[in-house]
């Protein structure tokens, strides 16, 4: 085989390839160098670079496409090469400046999160998994271009070039739509929970149940303990008991009440929520001080750095309860199975609310709902306050609330003017208070109102501040002045900015604890406080028991996101 045999395969292969469209790939690739909430390291900034090159350069190629399809007049010859080159230079510089400055903006991101400083940015770390994440991407570009072609000749036979070209480019889109959400990822997906439902030991590989009558599990309990899962297991087994509260506390305490229902212990949202509510009923959940409805992350993990600390401030005469909806890491299930935990998190509160409301109001416990990360979202969804108005409930704490919370972006955007989108001031926070690594929802102009509604947020956490119009302009949080683990270099620019944050959102989980997605057990502290108002509790208190959570107590206090 000569080598214009070998030139025209490559060239069948590759198609026309653009240097202009390469260079605005090349501008988006020292965009992303530029850094956002989370520090990438070389391998992963390799891989957004050649993504966003990948994009620019698709960018490119359609804006030429639009162009030439209005008759617009081109450029070509010697003034056109002229052009290009000069655009070559201007890029090259600009990306030799960016590149440059890359290592001091991430390191001054890292001191701020605590983190060891880089000790280089690597280049042929970068460039290699920039070029294999560029070539990818470009085939794959293609692949679809080719199927394009294929499915326009097809329409050129029956209709005008015009139409075949719309409804070609219309076929493509929905293929490709059918193909990754309602075709081959769903059943991929369907897969993901099978396999990890047997992965996390449901009935062979389960543990002894629980001999303690007061556990969910145990041989009196309606919840089937070889159903429940690891998570559940988990939750129920740890936690502190009366002997360790009322070690902390000096009073005597009790035992406080967890209660959890496995996805495989019912088939449906209704029947895991009926379920547990016949648990609580078995454990006289609804004779304690506190009663909070959970809901937990994708996995079905419950955060002990959440609800150990919470029950000590109550002595152990609190109750729990919570129904697993999913097996999936929450960001596949935020992603892949967005309807799956609202729907459980609605059958729980609904189930809880309703028997909880015909109880005499003097007696009863108060209620609260609660839920972390997807949990969060969930809960929120079923917390429908106008539902609520005839019989509220006592108040809500939801830490790390993902974008897509509906409640959440409402009462985000009741902000008071002038107050930073991170953290928020909304009325005189008689109703709903803000918290982070530096804020404990304690200060307010007003004084608590009947409910009670705190949100934990780290301003640096990508899972609560991604927001999908960042393709085409700044997120809101962007043009307040930077939060004190923020870069004071960010820089906006359109469609690279959403996938600097996209893959902020993977990063998270990893970040150090009170940064990103990483919520650590002191911040839950003082607003659970704030929340439940625990009857006598100081704010000594409040410093003893971080304290005892820094020492370690259960084992609970280290936060690792599921």
């Amino acid at each position: 085989m000569d080598r214009r045999s070998v030139g025209q395969i490559i060239s069948r292969i590759t198609g026309p390839f653009s240097i202009p469209f390469l260079l605005l790939g090349l501008v988006f690739f020292a965009a992303s160098l530029t850094p956002s909430l989370i520090p990438r390291v070389p391998a992963v900034q390799g891989i957004l670079g050649g993504l966003v090159t990948a994009l620019g350069y698709l960018t490119g190629r359609v804006v030429s496409l639009l162009w030439r399809a209005l008759d617009m007049p081109v450029l070509t010859g010697r003034p056109a090469r002229a052009l290009t080159g000069i655009a070559a230079v201007i890029v090259m510089g600009f990306f030799l400046w960016v590149f440059g400055s890359s290592l001091t903006w991430q390191n001054d991101l890292r001191m701020k999160m605590s983190m060891e400083p880089a000790d280089g940015l690597h280049l042929s770390t970068i460039l290699f998994f920039a070029v294999v994440t560029f070539a990818l991407s470009y085939l794959i570009g293609r692949v679809v271009a080719s199927l394009f072609r294929l499915i326009r000749a097809w329409f050129y036979r029956v209709m005008p070039p015009r139409r075949a070209n719309v409804l070609g480019a219309t076929a493509v889109v929905l293929i490709l739509l059918v193909v990754t959400r309602d075709g081959i990822l769903d059943r991929v997906v369907a897969g993901l929970d099978a396999s990890y439902e047997a992965a996390q030991a449901l009935f062979e590989n389960a543990p002894p149940r629980p001999e303690h009558s007061r556990m969910t599990g145990s041989a009196e309990s309606f919840v089937d303990w070889s159903a429940i899962g690891k998570p559940g297991r988990d939750f129920i087994l740890s936690g502190p008991d009366a002997e360790a509260i009322s070690a902390f506390t000096g009073k005597p305490a009790l035992d406080p009440i967890r209660v959890y229902v496995g996805r495989a212990n019912g088939d449906t949202p209704q029947e895991r929520a009926e379920l547990a509510l016949k648990e609580l009923k078995r454990l006289g959940a609804f004779e304690r001080e506190v009663l909070i409805v959970a809901s937990p992350t994708g996995t079905g993990w419950m955060d002990p750095g959440s609800h150990d600390p919470v029950e000590y401030m109550h002595n152990g005469d609190i109750a729990t309860v919570a129904a697993q909806y999913s097996y999936l890491q929450s960001p596949l299930a935020l992603i892949l199975e967005t309807q799956t935990g609202l729907e459980q998190a609605t059958a729980l509160q609904d189930v809880v609310h309703a028997y909880w409301k015909t109880l005499p109001e003097e007696t009863r416990p108060r209620l609260y709902a609660h839920g972390l990360s997807l949990g969060a979202w969930s809960s929120m969804y079923a917390t429908n306050l106008f539902r609520l108005l005839d019989d509220p409930i006592d108040g809500a704490f939801w830490a790390g609330p993902p974008f897509p919370s509906a409640f959440w972006n409402y009462v985000q955007n009741q902000r008071k003017p002038g107050s930073p989108w991170v953290l928020p001031v909304v009325g005189d926070g008689s109703l709903v208070r803000y918290a982070s690594h530096t804020a404990d929802a304690s200060e307010a102009v007003g004084e608590w109102g009947a409910m009670r509604i705190a949100f934990l947020q780290y301003s640096s956490d990508p899972i609560v501040f991604y927001d999908p119009a960042s393709l085409w302009r700044a997120p809101p949080w962007m043009r307040d002045p930077p939060a004190d683990d923020m870069s004071e270099h960010f820089v906006f620019m359109p469609i690279v900015t959403q996938f600097q944050l996209a893959l902020d959102m993977a990063l998270s989980f990893g970040s150090p604890p009170d940064h990103g997605h990483a919520y650590f057990a002191q911040d839950y502290i003082s607003p659970w406080v704030e929340v439940t108002a625990p009857s006598g509790w100081t704010e000594e208190d409040t410093e003893r028991l971080k304290t005892h959570c820094d020492n370690g107590f259960q084992a609970g206090c280290s936060n690792e996101l599921r």
